[in-house]
């Protein structure tokens, strides 16, 4: 049964050892890497999430007090597409943000004093450089997989590349291979609200105590605009009124989706830093996987399995970019997976959309295995017993399968309807004298592709699931398996 959430957690914080080269060329003498973590590490099932633009590290359950989960609670947890009962899931802040890690509101440890625009700029590689490190640290040796959405799927992508012997699996949600134009200039036009607010002070606000408010709400204002859809806001909004039933023939804010985005730019305001939104725009700016202005080339070094999910109705990243990922993948014969999210939510869709994102995520995650697809407790039949018994047996029960068992409960045989015919023409009586006694297993344990290959190599429609002692607990059948596209 699916729980609600991992329930109540902490952020906790982790310095790595040593200063972190950038790709400006600077390093950081000291970074603080902010992190959660749900379920336990066994060595070989960690799972990176990696967060969007304005994320954090609490991607699922509750902090002491907090009326709200974390921003994936949706899909994080026992039962969920990241199921804590099978995997260690961890996520991290990014650095250039301002919630735990190290970023321009954090102070310089050779000065003193707060970063401020003094702090290097950073890319979405420096991001996954100091994951990389961090992980190390904590004695994590690969990832069975990394996942993110948007700003998090540009990090999946880059880990794919940058460290491919380390990651198993990735899933790259809404998000893209290059930053587009388009994402460029919305990247320019929030960061210029925040650069033309009087306040900013060229960063250090810090030192007049005057936060640059209005230009980072009108920042986020404006890119709030970008994760919806035109069909979610004329849903949620239409052309309706905030206050009041007849229009004022002013300026105020008199539509309900103006009150809105008034009301985002101000919850912003209060939990986010107006320069760590300069500088992690600007690493989406420069994020570019292409090489030589080809996103093959860029990816041919990749190793892991990929699926790669759009949102029907995102604008901002549009369903092409991630169909040019599929493409790029395909044509280095990468093993990938392509869907597209159904939703009327724009990009925000990637969050919202738990029940498809729980499907997909999962299914690629953990792929079916014979026990999922399997007929349990299967009638059988003792080798000692006649062909009329089988026949009533399968009749009855509606089967062209019957597995037969020796007096010790263990698989000795299996007999087929087309045996029992065909016993009719030779004049049998005995069941030992039809069936099949060289039988083809396999364990409840084993993937469906791996069936699926038995099947065809020894042009049988049908194979007992064994335990370890060799007594039946199942069967499955080829028409059992073709009711999926896990083989």
């Amino acid at each position: 049964m699916i729980q609600e959430s991992v329930g109540e957690v902490t952020t906790k914080y982790h310095t790595l050892a040593d200063p972190l080269c950038l790709e400006c060329g600077a390093a950081l003498p000291c970074v603080t890497v902010a992190y959660e973590i749900y379920g336990c590490p066994n060595g070989q099932n960690t799972i990176l999430v990696c967060h969007a633009l304005t994320g954090d590290a609490h991607a699922a359950g509750f902090h002491k007090g907090d009326a709200k989960p974390g921003w994936w609670d949706g899909i994080i947890g026992p039962g969920k597409a990241l199921d804590t009962n099978r995997y260690c899931v961890i996520c991290t802040n990014v650095i250039g943000g301002c919630q735990g890690s190290t970023g321009p509101a954090s102070v310089n440890p050779e000065t003193g004093k707060l970063y401020g625009t003094t702090f290097p700029v950073i890319t979405i590689r420096d991001m996954v450089h100091a994951q990389y490190r961090f992980l190390g640290e904590l004695g994590i040796q690969e990832l069975y997989a990394v996942i993110g959405g948007s700003m998090g799927g540009m990090q999946a992508l880059q880990w794919s590349v940058e460290f491919p012997d380390y990651v198993r699996r990735v899933i790259c949600i809404a998000s893209a291979g290059y930053s587009t134009p388009m994402h460029i200039a919305f990247g320019a036009v929030g960061r210029a609200a925040i650069m033309s607010d009087p306040d900013w002070n060229n960063g250090a606000y810090a030192d007049s105590g005057k936060k640059p408010n209005h230009g980072l709400s009108l920042a986020r204002m404006m890119a709030h605009i970008t994760y919806l859809s035109d069909e979610s806001m004329q849903a949620k909004f239409g052309r309706r009124l905030q206050k009041t039933k007849n229009i004022g023939y002013g300026f105020d804010f008199e539509f309900s989706v103006e009150s809105y985005l008034q009301h985002q730019g101000a919850a912003f305001v209060e939990r986010f830093d107006p320069n760590s939104y300069l500088y992690i725009t600007r690493a989406v700016d420069y994020y570019d996987l292409t090489k030589n202005g080809n996103l093959t080339e860029g990816l041919a070094g990749t190793k892991a399995r990929f699926l790669i999910l759009s949102v029907s109705s995102d604008w901002l990243y549009p369903p092409y970019l991630s169909q040019e990922i599929m493409m790029a993948l395909s044509a280095n014969g990468r093993e990938a997976k392509y869907a597209e999210i159904l939703s009327p939510y724009g990009h925000d869709g990637f969050l919202l959309e738990n029940n498809q994102l729980n499907f997909l995520v999962g299914q690629f995650l953990t792929p079916f295995t014979v026990e999922d697809m399997m007929t349990k407790n299967p009638p059988v039949i003792r080798a000692c017993s006649t062909i009329p018994q089988a026949a009533k047996i399968m009749i009855g029960h509606e089967i062209n399968h019957l597995p037969v068992i020796s007096d010790e409960g263990k698989l000795s045989g299996i007999v087929t309807s087309w045996d029992i015919a065909k016993s009719v023409a030779g004049n049998h009586l005995k069941l030992s004298e039809i069936m099949t006694k060289d039988v083809v297993s396999v364990k409840k344990t084993d993937s469906l592709r791996f069936a699926a290959s038995l099947l065809e190599k020894y042009h049988i429609s049908a194979l007992p699931v064994v335990d370890d002692e060799g007594r039946v607990e199942g069967i499955l059948t080829s028409e059992t398996i073709s009711l999926t596209e896990a083989v």
